[in-house]
């Protein structure tokens, strides 16, 4: 029987990892495939549109033909005249005059172009041209962004998992050196005795009344009424805790001989995951400077890989390059010369902006909570002072 139920025992806890992974690597996928779909979609729309050279197009040659021409053997002369007419007509040129669709909207591009659509980053320097590509990116951003604010949702509640507890961890390290420190020998004492105390406590199994545990415990009667009713109403949580765990316990054993009852028992739990979604970020209680100094770092862990592959950035433009991504500002100042190499960077580019929200969202907490403390303060001051009257 031993050698039986140990397989069954790792097959019930592969399962409950899976249903619980599930809903992440749902949402997960879900973004991968809406991005592949919307790469093929811009790359077919926008890739095989035909360019018209317009009679513009004729003007912008004929105009610079003629500045070309009208130049003079002396450049210093006619140097700044020269700088403002080229000026002035690059300025009325188009993109598509010079570019071909094909070499942009390629399957990478157009990737690259809806990941900076969905996550709102919008660099500018690739954009729908046709009326049809433009009503489809409206369509596909309206149904895009929520998506992809879901599963910063749900990332954002794993990384507060992991931040939390390593914060608490390393809390509760860095109190037990500075307990191991300055614990004296009488102090050490002290707290051997407590610990002897609590060891000492009953727990009570069996319903009994109140009346039942005062005579149960004659400790408790030469105990002032504060400390004892304490004791009592400690003891009565314990048994009821207690009768819970059993309560548990069976009903447990009722669905999983039943597998009907514990495939609606997992599905419930599958559901319950959904809805849990964004609660562990609610519960995140982390001080901004280490946030702040998680993001310089991860910051600076990617401007130093980035210039490896854009031989035209440094460490300086890497990083601000990355921050401007990550804080979805995306001014498209900075082009990137192979997209293809930094899609393979767009986990980073998600987990970057879920720190860079956990940051924001610590920051606004914070100045709810000084907001509050203003306010009262202000209140405090102009309310009136109570005088008293001699009676």
């Amino acid at each position: 029987m031993a050698s039986t139920s140990q397989p069954l025992r790792g097959k019930r806890a592969c399962k409950k990892i899976f249903w619980a992974v599930f809903p992440h690597a749902c949402f997960i996928l879900s973004l991968v495939i809406y991005a592949f779909l919307g790469a093929l979609m811009f790359s077919h729309i926008e890739g095989n549109r035909k360019v018209n050279l317009s009679e513009e197009y004729r003007q912008f040659l004929q105009n610079l033909w003629y500045i070309s021409r009208n130049l003079s053997d002396n450049m210093t002369e006619n140097e700044e005249i020269f700088k403002e007419k080229i000026h002035a007509l690059l300025n009325g040129a188009e993109r598509d005059w010079f570019v071909n669709p094909k070499d942009i909207w390629t399957f990478f591009g157009s990737l690259f172009f809806c990941c900076t659509v969905f996550t709102t980053v919008g660099y500018g320097n690739t954009y729908p041209v046709t009326r049809t590509g433009k009503y489809l990116c409206m369509l596909y951003a309206l149904f895009g962004i929520p998506l992809m604010f879901l599963v910063l949702t749900d990332m954002g509640d794993i990384l507060a998992t992991v931040l939390s507890k390593s914060y608490n961890e390393f809390r509760k390290l860095q109190s037990k050196i500075l307990a191991s420190k300055l614990c004296s020998g009488s102090t050490c004492n002290k707290g051997h005795e407590l610990k002897s105390r609590a060891q000492s406590k009953v727990v009570i199994n069996e319903p009994l009344t109140i009346m039942e545990v005062l005579k149960s415990q004659p400790g408790i009667k030469r105990k002032p009424i504060k400390y004892r009713n304490a004791e009592i109403f400690e003891m009565l949580i314990a048994r009821e805790n207690e009768h819970t765990k059993l309560a548990r316990n069976k009903s447990i054993e009722r669905w999983s001989s039943c597998p009907e009852l514990a495939r609606g028992k997992t599905m419930s739990r599958v559901i319950e995951n959904f809805d849990k979604i964004g609660k562990q970020l609610e519960k995140l209680d982390v001080p901004v400077v280490l946030m702040v100094l998680v993001i310089f770092v991860y910051i600076s862990c990617a401007a130093a890989i980035l210039p490896k592959w854009e031989t035209r950035l440094d460490f300086q433009e890497a990083f601000y390059f990355c921050f401007i991504t990550l804080t979805t500002i995306g001014f498209g100042d900075t082009q990137l010369e192979h997209p293809k190499f930094f899609l393979f960077f767009s986990l980073y580019i998600i987990i970057g902006m879920e720190i860079v929200f956990i940051a924001f969202k610590l920051g606004q907490d914070r100045l709810i909570v000084l907001y509050k403390k203003v306010i009262s303060f202000c209140g405090e001051k102009k309310m009136p002072s109570k005088k008293v009257y001699p009676k």
